[in-house]
């Protein structure tokens, strides 16, 4: 009898291991998590964050993805490596069609409602190390990766081909072909930042930007577009502004760069807010270029990305959790809020 028990303890341990480590690229979205302790943070890691059209934020962190629905905040288990192990969300855009598309450390994945389905090298995709992904108005996915950048379809995985740069040795993770950001613009130009420049693509024409608008620098991060349809460009050397075709360093002589400029944002107030060299915050309003001090009384992460959501909260995110800029204070948040 004892022999009995043990026998079938063993079958039921065995299909439990084999169940949990078999491969599916289609899955369900697990349930919400309840969260007791109210100091645990989102992740001490959290690389992006991102609200799509019906108001839904979603969090990129070094544990996976999170959404928050009402005060629920819901991790996102079934976006997995092919071999079944969680991931490093870097980048997260929505599609034209609804579907929420997230860029990771080993590949990308699609959320639709309830289903998750994961893509890797094996479906054609040009890596599985993805820095950055966007939906374009034509419905295309654009995928920036450790080796280069490619388009899908729906249907299959096309390489886009982009000049060869250089790999910046100040950083612990580069390479000649990362695509670091890639931004459509409101007359529909896909922009790509790049090891090899800044390039602008319509028409099917390619236009190395940098050169042509003489950026003193190839090592490019991130560009973003404001009211006044102006695009800001962080790069190695400082922030640029392009206005009418002149590339304009509004940083040059006034900071010092170190790894350079990170992330950039225009707020609803139309100031806009920059990080340099991971720890220093600075705003612009067009005149001023001030820095927003950082103490122990109010601290706040090494700054991955800023955001604007809907309800013109400022959300600071990075090494060290997820914050929120409330009457000039840094607000930590947590599994279970502030929300």
């Amino acid at each position: 009898m004892l022999n009995s028990i043990k026998l079938q303890t063993t079958i039921v341990l065995l299909f439990i291991f084999l169940s949990s480590n078999g491969q599916k690229r289609y899955s369900n979205v697990d349930q919400p998590l309840l969260y007791l302790d109210s100091k645990l943070p989102i992740s001490q890691v959290v690389r992006t964050i991102f609200q799509d059209s019906q108001g839904t934020l979603w969090f990129g962190t070094q544990n996976g993805a999170f959404k928050l629905e009402g005060t629920s905040l819901i991790h996102i288990d079934k976006i997995l490596s092919k071999s079944g192990k969680g991931t490093t969300i870097k980048d997260i855009t929505e599609g034209i069609d609804g579907k929420i598309w997230m860029g990771h450390t080993d590949g990308i994945s699609c959320i639709e409602k309830d289903t998750v389905i994961n893509y890797y090298e094996s479906d054609g995709l040009l890596s599985n190390d993805v820095w950055s992904v966007t939906a374009d108005k034509s419905g295309n996915i654009w995928i920036g990766t450790m080796a280069g950048l490619c388009i899908f379809d729906g249907k299959k995985f096309t390489e886009f081909s982009l000049p060869k740069g250089k790999t910046d040795t100040t950083l612990g993770n580069s390479s000649p072909e990362i695509v670091h950001n890639i931004f459509e613009d409101s007359k529909g130009i896909l922009w790509f930042c790049s090891n090899a420049g800044l390039f602008s693509y319509a028409n099917d024409s390619l236009k190395h930007v940098s050169k042509i608008t003489n950026i003193q620098t190839n090592f490019i991060n991130e560009v973003i577009e404001d009211k006044d349809g102006i695009l800001w460009i962080s790069t190695k050397q400082g922030l640029y502004n392009l206005v009418e075709g002149k590339a304009n360093n509004i940083t040059h002589g006034k900071i010092k760069n170190g790894k350079g400029i990170g992330s950039i944002l225009e707020d609803h107030n139309r100031k806009i807010w920059f990080v340099s060299n991971q720890h220093h915050l600075y705003t612009y309003d067009g005149t001023n270029l001030i820095e927003i001090p950082k103490s122990e009384d109010n601290k706040r992460p090494v700054i991955f990305k800023i955001y604007e959501d809907k309800d013109h909260r400022l959300w600071f995110v990075g090494f060290g959790g997820a914050f929120r800029l409330e009457n000039g204070t840094f607000i930590e948040i947590f599994k279970n809020g502030p929300w």
